[in-house]
C-alpha cells in the first residue's frame, strides 16, 4: 500500500531544513578577503579554486591553502612566466604614509579602514535588502562612500591608475642608493624545488613570506625585530593587478595569458647599513590578492633581514617557521595515535620513581 505525501510544505520551511549551500560567487565577491588569504599562503593565484577550497575547509584558512598546495602539486608546470615590473601594475588602491600628495595622486580605494569597528546588528532581511538594492556604486577613486563624505585626496583628472613608485622619487632625490648601472641578477631562488635554508639569497626569503602564514608572520615582524628604536615607514601600499606573460612556443614573444591582483609595499628606515652611506634602507613586501597587514609585515621583515647576518635567528625563524603547512601538520599529526610513544613515557616516568624511591625505604 502507497500512504500519499503529506501536502508540500512551504518554500521556506523546506530551505529551513535543507543544508546551506555557498556558490563560489558568493565567496568570492563577499568573503574575498579569505579567499585571497588562500591563495597568498597556497602559492597560487586561482580565484574559484580557492574559493572551493574556503568553503570545502569550512572557511579555515589553514586548511584551504593546504588544499590548494596540495592541488597545485598535482599539476603539470607548463611554462614559466616572464619577469614583469611592477611599474605596470594597475592600481584600485594607493596610499602613501610618506607623502601627502604624491604624483599620481592617492587612491583610497575598497577598504574598511575607514569605517568605525561596530559590529553589523542590522536584521537579516534588512541587510540582505541594503546589500542587493542599496550598496552605492564606486566612486572615481574606486572607494565606497556607504555613511560619510570627504574630500578626494587629489584633484582627480591627477589619479592615475598606473602611478610611478614613491622609490624613484627617493632616488631622484638622492636619499635611497641608485640602481646599479649593470645589476648583478642571478636566477630567483625557487623554492618549491629546493628547501629555504640560513645563508640562501634574498630571492629565498622573499618567497618563503610571500607565502607564509599571515599570522605567524604579522607576529614576527611585530615582537622579533627589536633592533630598531622606532618603526619603518611604508612609503606606498599599492593593491591592483600585474599582467601575466610567458614566452609564445612558435614565436618566442611575450604573451600576455592571464591577469593577477597584488598587494605591495615598500618601506624605508635608516638601516645601519644603508646610512653608512646617507641612504634608506628600503625594505620590500609583495604577496597575492588584497593582504595588507602582510605586505607591510614582509617589507619590514625584509629591511630586518638584510640588517642581520645570514646565521641570525632571524633568519632562521624566517625561513624554518613562517610556512603554515608546517606548523598545522605538527598541530595535526598530535592528534593522530601515539600510543607506543605514550607508553614509552608512562614507563620512563615510573621507572625514574623507582630509581628515586627504592623499595624498602621510607618518604
Amino acid at each position: 500500500m502507497i500512504t500519499p505525501a503529506p501536502a508540500a510544505a512551504s518554500t521556506a520551511a523546506v530551505h529551513a531544513e535543507e543544508p546551506a549551500w555557498l556558490e563560489l560567487d558568493q565567496l568570492t565577491e563577499r568573503l574575498d578577503l579569505a579567499v585571497d588569504r588562500a591563495m597568498s599562503e597556497a602559492g597560487l593565484w586561482a580565484p574559484e579554486l580557492a574559493a572551493r577550497a574556503v568553503r570545502q575547509a569550512e572557511g579555515d584558512p589553514a586548511e584551504a591553502a593546504h588544499l590548494l598546495r596540495a592541488h597545485r602539486a598535482a599539476q603539470p608546470r607548463l611554462a614559466v612566466s616572464a619577469p614583469v615590473a611592477t611599474s605596470e601594475l594597475r592600481v584600485v588602491r594607493r596610499i602613501s604614509s610618506a607623502f601627502r600628495n604624491p604624483p599620481g595622486g592617492q587612491i583610497l580605494g575598497r577598504t574598511v579602514d575607514y569605517a568605525g569597528r561596530l559590529l553589523d546588528l542590522l536584521p537579516e532581511d534588512e541587510g540582505r535588502a541594503h546589500v542587493i538594492d542599496e550598496s552605492p556604486a564606486p566612486a572615481d577613486d574606486g572607494h565606497l562612500h556607504h555613511d560619510h563624505d570627504h574630500q578626494p585626496s587629489a584633484d582627480p583628472s591627477a589619479v592615475e591608475r598606473v602611478p610611478g613608485n614613491v622609490l624613484a622619487i627617493l632616488r631622484e632625490m638622492g636619499l635611497v642608493a641608485p640602481l646599479p648601472e649593470r645589476p648583478d641578477d642571478p636566477e630567483p631562488y625557487d623554492i618549491t624545488r629546493r628547501p629555504a635554508r640560513p645563508g640562501a639569497p634574498r630571492s629565498a626569503w622573499l618567497q618563503t613570506m610571500a607565502r607564509g602564514d599571515t599570522g605567524s608572520l604579522v607576529h614576527l615582524w611585530w615582537y622579533g625585530c627589536d633592533w630598531r628604536p622606532d618603526h619603518e615607514i611604508p612609503g606606498e601600499l599599492r593593491h591592483g593587478a600585474l599582467p601575466v606573460r610567458i614566452a609564445h612556443p612558435h614565436t618566442g614573444e611575450p604573451v600576455r595569458v592571464a591577469e593577477v591582483r597584488v598587494s605591495e609595499v615598500e618601506s624605508f628606515y635608516n638601516v645601519p647599513s644603508a646610512a653608512a652611506q646617507h641612504h634608506l634602507g628600503v625594505g620590500y613586501g609583495i604577496c597575492f590578492g588584497h593582504n595588507e597587514r602582510k605586505s607591510i609585515a614582509m617589507a619590514g621583515l625584509d629591511l630586518a633581514l638584510v640588517h642581520y647576518d645570514a646565521t641570525s635567528e632571524l633568519h632562521h625563524d624566517v625561513l624554518l617557521t613562517l610556512d603554515g603547512l608546517d606548523s598545522t601538520g605538527y598541530a595535526q599529526h598530535l592528534k593522530l595515535p601515539h600510543h607506543v610513544e605514550y607508553r614509552s613515557v608512562l614507563d620512563r616516568a615510573e621507572a625514574a620513581g623507582q630509581d628515586a624511591n627504592p623499595p624498602g625505604e621510607t618518604v
